[in-house]
């Protein structure tokens, strides 16, 4: 399945399950997909592999040729995708089953107020507190007052 595909398998998944907006956005090395559900904005980053990286440009006898190489990594693209489109299907089906509530499911990409979804906003903290043992302050820092 193409990558085009798979994004338009999200897009209608999401929309399908009540979806209201949805956008993509690439950039180098990156893209992200995002919706909004359930007064919930949404976003997935999707990270993209490298054209230079050695496994398209080589193989066990040297070096592929461009057009091999380029096959290869355009492989590797559409599994990613492929993925995220399957990725987002189970999220969704696991809270139209009741298995799991929205924001549970979609926890760490929420996308918070300031921009940043909750992971890159509590993930550091989160694997500080599992490596530590010490959950310290864990929750989002509220309004000072």
């Amino acid at each position: 399945m193409s990558s085009e595909k798979s994004l338009m398998e999200i897009k209608r998944t999401v929309t399908r399950y009540g979806a209201t907006h949805f956008g993509t956005l690439e950039e180098p090395g990156q893209a992200s997909v995002a919706f909004r559900a359930e007064d919930r904005q949404v976003r997935f980053a999707l990270p993209l592999p490298d054209r230079q990286d050695k496994a398209f440009t080589h193989h066990s006898r040297g070096r592929r040729d461009p057009a091999a190489a380029e096959k290869a990594y355009e492989q590797a693209v559409r599994q990613r995708w492929r993925a995220l489109a399957l990725a987002v299907k189970a999220k969704l089906e696991a809270v139209e089953s009741g298995i799991a509530e929205f924001d549970q499911e979609f926890f760490a990409y929420l996308v918070l107020p300031n921009g940043r979804t909750v992971h890159e906003e509590t993930g550091t903290q989160v694997v500080h507190a599992i490596t530590t043992g010490s959950t310290g302050r864990l929750m989002l820092e509220g309004p000072r007052g």
